[in-house]
C-alpha cells in the first residue's frame, strides 16, 4: 500500500521523538529521516521505526513524580464544637430576671463546670460560660440584698 504525506509525517515524528530520547544517534537519525521521505509504501515505513516506541510509553518504568499540592484532596477542619454547659449556663443566666432569680443559682454552677470542661477540652463557648457566670452572680447578689434590707426592715420595727 502506498504511502502518503501524511504518512510519511508521522513516521518522520516517531524518529524524532527517538531522537530526543538518545534512541538514535545523529546520523542514523539522518539517514533514517532521509529515507522516510523517500519511502514509497507502509512497509518501507515500518522497516524505519520498527524498533522505536510510536506512541506513549508507559510511565510505570519510570520512577513516579510527587503530585503537585494542588491535585491533593484538602484537608477539611474538624468543626470545634460549643460546650453544652456553657450554653445551659448562659440561658439560666438570661432567665434569671424572668424566674425572680429561681435560676441563678444553676447558671453559676453550669458557668464553672463549662469553663472546666473548655479549658481541658478546647471547645468553644468561654464567652457564653463566662456571661452565664456573670448573670448567675448577679441574681445571688440581687436576692442577697433584699434579704439584707429585709432583714434590717424586720429588725428595725422590733
Amino acid at each position: 500500500m502506498r504511502a502518503s504525506h501524511a504518512d510519511r509525517e508521522r513516521a518522520v515524528d516517531v524518529l524524532k521523538a527517538g531522537f530526543a530520547e538518545g534512541r538514535l544517534a545523529q546520523g542514523e537519525y539522518e539517514q533514517r529521516i532521509t529515507r522516510a521521505y523517500q519511502a514509497q509504501t507502509h512497509a518501507e515505513l515500518q522497516m524505519l521505526v520498527a524498533d522505536l516506541p510510536q506512541g506513549p510509553v508507559p510511565q510505570a518504568q519510570f520512577a513516579p513524580r510527587p503530585v503537585p499540592a494542588a491535585f491533593l484532596p484538602m484537608q477539611m477542619p474538624v468543626p470545634v464544637h460549643t460546650n453544652s454547659s456553657a450554653t445551659g449556663a448562659l440561658v439560666c443566666g438570661i432567665m434569671t430576671p424572668v424566674t425572680w432569680g429561681l435560676t441563678a443559682i444553676p447558671a453559676v454552677i453550669l458557668g464553672h463546670k463549662a469553663r472546666a470542661e473548655i479549658r481541658r477540652s478546647g471547645e468553644r463557648g468561654d464567652g457564653q460560660a463566662l456571661t452565664g457566670l456573670v448573670l448567675g452572680w448577679l441574681g445571688i447578689g440581687g436576692w442577697a440584698l433584699f434579704f439584707l434590707v429585709f432583714l434590717v426592715a424586720v429588725a428595725s420595727r422590733g
